[in-house]
């Protein structure tokens, strides 16, 4: 018996050492806002610290306002997906976000590269983020590939049903907050960082989101101020966006009514525009200054360096925004109390 207690010290205790160690890990590798400051300060070389690879435009949703529309079925094979995106780990990608269009349309094409991020290039320490409408999010999927994504990020424009299908936020079946709650659960049940995007818009901007806020408790809440880009969703276009564009008063209502929940991130127009390193379906950056969506050379084609300087981001805007936090997912709870040993085999 004493042998038994013996054994299984042991690998208490080695476990312990283990959940310490990638703990302390994560902390020596999570991006810091001086370290980024000092990368950007650094202009000999441009580095790609947050990548958002919107790798197919299609979606099952129809909302108004979308600044990344589906003027393209493409989509590129897995091998020059993967290619480009150890490109970039190279270059000095420390986060990367896949986003559509609805990127889970394509669940097993965004399982390979979640996976790919994490195994394949385990040697960077990439932080992995998605953001999907999250109609499509099963729990299969999850069980699956949860482990290599640190957030989910979901889209939600309002806590009332019939305004998100005014917006568009809606496939005609999904009852979208209540899927919202299901994914946020599976969040939590799977540890993956749970957050929320809103858009803030004509429709929306004098909403109360605060109870359904709390009751979920995303440990972000990124509220962004519709935005307009001419060869996207400007006037005339299919989907035109100035229909729910909202004052910067407006906006700052909304804002300030939300100001007590420390999750909140707003980002206005102009806070937005410049300071998303955006990667289209073709693995091109997408150049918003001037009020469109450019594209650069791709980044299979030519250096990263020559894409990035073909980008118009703005690493300064980028910082402001708060674009650098801590976006790895908890490490593993530690097995019983503080010392790692389970209590009944405390002595």
């Amino acid at each position: 018996m004493n042998t038994l207690i013996s054994i299984v010290f042991i690998i208490v205790v080695v476990l312990g050492i283990v959940v310490k160690t990638y703990t302390k890990k994560q902390s020596q590798q999570q991006l810091t806002e001086d370290e980024a400051k000092q990368i950007i300060q650094d202009k000999r070389t441009i580095k790609p610290l947050s990548v958002n690879y919107h790798f197919d435009r299609r979606c099952n949703y129809k909302c108004g306002f979308c600044f990344h529309v589906n003027n393209s079925s493409y989509r590129a094979p897995v091998e020059e997906a993967t290619r480009a995106i150890r490109k970039l780990a190279n270059a000095g990608m420390r986060k990367i976000n896949f986003a559509g269009g609805e990127p889970f349309l394509q669940q097993e094409f965004l399982g390979t590269l979640v996976k790919f991020c994490k195994v394949d290039l385990k040697q960077y320490n990439l932080a992995v983020s998605i953001v999907s409408n999250g109609s499509l999010i099963r729990r299969s999927w999850m069980i699956k590939y949860a482990k290599y994504v640190d957030v989910l990020a979901v889209s939600c424009d309002s806590f009332i049903e019939d305004v998100n299908k005014l917006i568009g936020r809606s496939d005609g079946k999904t009852d979208h907050i209540a899927k919202m709650r299901q994914v946020s659960a599976w969040c939590r049940e799977f540890n993956i960082k749970f957050k929320i995007n809103s858009v803030v818009c004509s429709y929306n901007w004098e909403e109360d989101m605060s109870p359904m806020i709390a009751e979920l408790a995303p440990f972000r809440w990124k509220c962004f101020q519709v935005l307009t880009l001419d060869n996207q969703n400007g006037t005339g276009r299919e989907r035109d966006a100035t229909l729910f564009k909202v004052s910067n008063e407006q906006f700052a209502h909304f804002c300030k009514r939300h100001s007590h929940h420390a999750c909140m991130v707003p980002e206005s127009n102009e806070s937005m525009q410049n300071s998303y390193l955006i990667l289209d379906e073709e693995l091109r950056f997408l150049n918003c200054q001037n009020g469109t969506k450019e594209p650069s050379s791709s980044i299979l084609d030519v250096d990263v360096q020559v894409a990035l300087s073909q980008a118009g981001w703005d690493p300064e805007e980028f910082l402001k925004r708060g674009g650098v936090y801590n976006f790895y997912k908890e490490p593993p709870k530690s097995i019983g109390c503080s010392t790692g040993i389970p209590k009944e085999l405390e002595f």
